[in-house]
């Protein structure tokens, strides 16, 4: 179990570091899958099937916008950023 939680945690790391790769991310995957399933649907127009597959990215960066400014939000309240950006601006704070 400790196992997985690393694992998420780790991830979680990530994700807060690639914040805008991630929303990219899902972006060209989300338009991506919605490409492939309207293409799938036989009665539709070409131009329904671009703007459905463009909504569905949309809807699905805002969720991922949203996700971003909550992990941000944890991360302002447990002070894991305040200590991020202390590594950040000083990396080697033993070395003279």
């Amino acid at each position: 179990m400790a196992e997985k939680q690393s694992t998420m945690e780790s991830l979680r790391e990530w994700v807060v570091e690639h914040k805008l790769r991630t929303v990219g991310c899902l972006w060209l995957s989300g338009i991506a899958g919605s490409f492939a399933y309207n293409w799938s649907q036989p009665n539709m127009k070409t131009s329904v099937k671009i703007i459905h597959a463009r909504l569905h990215a949309q809807a699905l960066t805002l969720a991922a916008l949203a996700g971003a400014a909550a992990v941000e939000y944890y991360d302002h309240k447990s002070g894991a950023k305040a200590e991020r950006v202390a590594n950040f601006l000083d990396p080697h704070p033993h070395k003279d």
